[in-house]
């Protein structure tokens, strides 16, 4: 998943979390209460769908928060990973239960299907959630556009090491998708009198809910294992230290987020061999200083003056 431009700090980085979930909240208890009324299956899985979304965004901010926890003798590169936790119980949550109970929901009133009541109540309450929704969705857009920088969509998603924006990106698409099932479903078993269909639409919201989660769960295990930085990224270290006269070759750099915003950096170069020790600390300090200056996601770095592998590896063999 390479870098995506920073959150800005303070509210601004928070935004997308906070207007989904207040997005969310409203629109369960406005389908639960249409459920009731009306009976139908697809409107209460929108229900379920709504809360457990009101619960992931939840979550992120939790988990946002727990990140923050500066290092300690336990963690001594922090605990911006837990993020990455959260947002894979996120997508569990959506599979389990969003997913779970709607196709449950659906199977059941296929079964024994309940005719639905007034469904003008459904129409109302869908047309005030896609407004609702739509809304949230338009944020989480804007902002993962403003963040992407040049990449593509799916390349910035594959590449982010933020989780919070595309998860919610991914859950309002999904709950719009939902909507339209929904109201297609309400609309089909009123027109020709069949309340399964209904329930069939609820199967399908279940079927879109678990295709979401299933992305949503490979993308935060890849998170989770740990991702190198952006190429980019890995790219100028390379250019700076290949600029340093002191240092001959560089034999590999490797990279890992340790949180959204914060990359650990290990470096093998081959050194002068004239380079004395004080020298050569005098040298590493700068690089480093160099480094975080330059690129201020970079939180640690380590170097290790090896030989370069080529020539060892002609040792070895000769």
């Amino acid at each position: 998943m390479g870098a995506v431009a920073e959150c800005p700090p303070g509210w601004r980085a928070n935004l997308v979390l906070y207007a989904a979930l207040a997005a969310n909240l409203g629109i369960a208890v406005a389908k639960f209460v249409a459920a009731a009324i009306t009976g139908s299956s697809s409107m209460l899985t929108e229900g379920v769908h709504s809360v457990v979304d009101t619960g992931n965004q939840g979550l992120l901010l939790y988990g946002q928060q727990r990140a923050k926890r500066p290092p300690d003798q336990d963690h001594p590169f922090g605990y911006g990973r837990e993020l990455y936790f959260w947002s894979f119980v996120v997508a569990i949550l959506i599979f389990g239960l969003g997913a779970g109970v709607s196709v449950y929901e659906g199977y059941l009133h296929i079964v024994d299907p309940t005719e639905l009541e007034n469904p003008l109540v459904n129409y109302i309450v869908l047309g005030i959630a896609f407004l609702l929704e739509g809304g949230s969705w338009l944020i989480a857009v804007r902002e993962f556009r403003e963040s992407k920088g040049d990449h593509g969509w799916w390349e910035a998603i594959k590449e982010s090491k933020d989780p919070a924006g595309f998860t919610v990106l991914f859950e309002d698409s999904a709950a719009l998708a939902g909507l339209v099932v929904a109201a297609c479903g309400v609309w089909a078993s009123h027109h020709w009198g069949d309340a399964r269909i209904d329930g069939y639409a609820s199967i399908l919201i279940g079927l879109i809910l678990a295709a979401v989660a299933s992305l949503l769960a490979r993308e935060a295990k890849g998170l989770l294992i740990g991702e190198r930085a952006d190429p980019k990224l890995i790219a100028h270290v390379r250019e700076m230290l290949e600029q340093e006269p002191c240092i001959t070759h560089v034999n590999h750099i490797r990279t890992i987020h340790t949180a959204p915003d914060s990359v650990f950096v290990a470096i093998s170069a081959d050194f002068a061999d004239g380079l004395v020790m004080g020298e050569a600390e005098s040298l590493v300090e700068r690089i480093e200083h160099g480094m975080k200056a330059a690129m201020p996601t970079i939180s640690s770095i380590y170097i290790r003056p090896e030989k370069r592998e080529d020539a060892v590896d002609a040792v070895a063999m000769g």
